[in-house]
């Protein structure tokens, strides 16, 4: 054996681990504190970035820690992550909504009657049901409407047209323009325009509403690291190559190839008299490690495995995947990342030295009149904004989508803040709206590590293609347990986009890990949560 091959074997030895967990999000963190409770601990997860979380980041302002990231627990019964935070006491069970109050005003500063805004609203809402009920009840749309958008501006033009005054169809079409625009926020697009109508109703809602942590999201992190060893998460370490079969190649789709090493040896070593035949076929082709999986990242380090559960995120998978995996994906899998949606969705924050909004107002809408279609993205971005949102007295929260959303990002804060002021200034009415003393903006879709914001159902695809993704591979059909796992949100087919979906995502490739027969989707776990999810449902059964 020559000196490079001690070398290479010593590294493989150094650098061998059952399981590699590929990114430290919270679908990674799952996994990982699956296989920690389950006694499970040779493992290592390799982190591009300098820190963990992924999506989930806070940073200070000046007098505030904000949220770059996940905001809010989507919903309360079966989310694994309330009942993390509820038993950690992050966030108190008892949820007091506080009082919200809105404002519509248009761009001359005028206000809209809050009777109006209310009627707008509650006709929005239930077009947007209707368009939930088409993937809910399997009936066909109208011909030629295929996508929310098109549906929702169909309901609007039919309600809109029993007004016989033209002031007053187009006051409450700006208002369906804003929720459209508030709606490209929550679902990940550029426009309702690209998000398929039949696939709507596909993600699941879960009941009790938005919950903000008092202690900011981030706090979680400290619950999914706690038990895990420091040495376990290796930080700064991009993947570049991840060689999941070395036996064959992807187009069996895991099958196992005819002529693949381990095919011959196994079929060979059944006759005893052709053993001689076994020793010639081995020492004529070079040894691999059938068993193992290369890693290789960036900063030169090669690590092997027995599995991989790969929680990269769609947008780096859109534009890595075609060379991040040797053999390549399979088709399908390939095809499904083309057609999910993975666009930008930012916020703005913006700072200030003392309080200037009335204390009874939460809320900002910004009724932007966009009939002029003209305009270059320079000078029309900042119209994708739909409101500000009061976080505190002196902190103020805008959203911006898709391509408006990924030109902000190319901007300073600084001229972000100033087009912010003079956009308040003209909504209110009021010249004297002071100047933030601190922009921050984020930046999701320029992340080379994320490359935008969360997953969305584009027209033309489906949650199969969330079902396609998730889909473990096999080196062969004789094995029982897949070598390379995905997970994270994008394949979560019920809660893509959540956090509550990536967590549950990573908790059920580790299940298939350490026991391939028994993973339950349904199955909730976190750490310290005990039995807190029947107890809730108890009290909801009571209550």
């Amino acid at each position: 054996m020559g000196d490079e091959e001690i070398n290479s074997s010593k590294k493989c030895e150094k650098n061998k681990y059952n399981v590699i967990i590929i990114g430290a999000g919270m679908a990674g963190l799952a996994a990982a504190n699956h296989f920690q409770s389950n006694g499970m601990q040779d493992f290592i997860i390799l982190e591009a970035r300098k820190r963990i979380g992924g999506r989930i980041i806070s940073i200070p302002m000046k007098n505030h820690r904000v949220e770059l990231g996940a905001n809010w627990i989507h919903g309360v019964l079966g989310n694994p992550i309330y009942e993390l935070a509820t038993a950690n006491g992050l966030v108190n069970i008892i949820n007091v909504p506080k009082p919200h109050k809105v404002i519509a005003a248009t761009e001359d500063g005028k206000q809209v009657p809050f009777g109006v805004l209310h009627e707008i609203h509650e006709a929005y809402v239930c077009f947007l049901r209707r368009c939930e009920e088409y993937f809910l009840c399997q009936y066909l749309p109208p011909p030629d409407i295929n996508s929310v958008g098109e549906h929702i501006n169909l309901e609007a033009t039919i309600y809109l047209e029993r007004l016989p005054s033209s002031e007053e169809k187009k006051l409450r079409r700006l208002i369906f323009d804003c929720l459209l625009k508030r709606e490209t926020c929550i679902s990940g697009c550029n426009t309702m325009d690209e998000i398929d109508l039949l696939e709507l109703g596909s993600y699941t809602e879960l009941q009790g509403g938005n919950i903000l942590i008092p202690s900011g999201y981030s706090s979680v992190l400290q619950l999914m690291t706690k038990n895990i060893p420091l040495e376990r998460i290796i930080t700064s370490c991009p993947v570049k190559k991840i060689n999941w079969n070395l036996n064959g190649n992807s187009d069996d789709l895991g099958e196992e190839s005819e002529d693949s090493d381990q095919t011959v040896i196994e079929d060979i070593s059944k006759n005893d008299k052709i053993d001689q035949v076994k020793v010639s076929i081995e020492q004529e082709k070079p040894k691999k490690r059938t068993n193992c999986i290369e890693v290789f990242s960036e900063n030169g380090e090669i690590y092997y495995a027995n599995y991989v559960i790969c929680t990269i995120p769609l947008g780096v998978l859109k534009e890595h995947a075609a060379t991040l995996f040797e053999p390549q994906l399979p088709q399908y899998k390939m095809e499904s990342i083309e057609r999910l949606l993975f666009s930008a969705v930012d916020k703005i924050y913006l700072e200030y030295e003392r309080p200037f909004l009335n204390p009874d107002i939460t809320e900002i809408m910004l009724l932007w009149d966009n009939s002029s279609s003209q305009e270059s993205m320079a000078d029309s971005w900042y119209k994708k904004i739909y409101s500000f949102t009061k976080v505190s007295e002196t902190l103020l929260l805008g959203w911006v989508s898709g391509k408006e959303a990924e030109y902000m990002e190319t901007l300073s804060m600084e001229e972000v803040g100033i087009t912010c002021t003079k956009i308040l200034r003209k909504f209110l009415n009021d010249p004297f709206v002071p100047e933030p003393i601190l922009c921050v903006c984020t930046s999701w879709k320029k992340q080379p590590y994320t490359r935008g914001a969360y997953t969305a159902l584009a027209v033309g695809a489906s949650q199969s293609d969330i079902e396609s993704l998730a889909q473990p591979l096999f080196r062969n059909v004789r094995d029982k347990k897949p070598v390379l796992l995905f997970a994270g949100e994008h394949t979560h087919s019920g809660f893509y986009s959540t956090v509550h979906g990536a967590y549950l995502s990573g908790q059920i490739a580790a299940k298939r890990i350490l026991n391939p027969d028994s993973s339950r989707e349904n199955e909730l776990e976190c750490p310290g949560s005990a039995d807190l999810h029947a107890w809730i449902q108890g009290v909801q059964i009571d209550g």
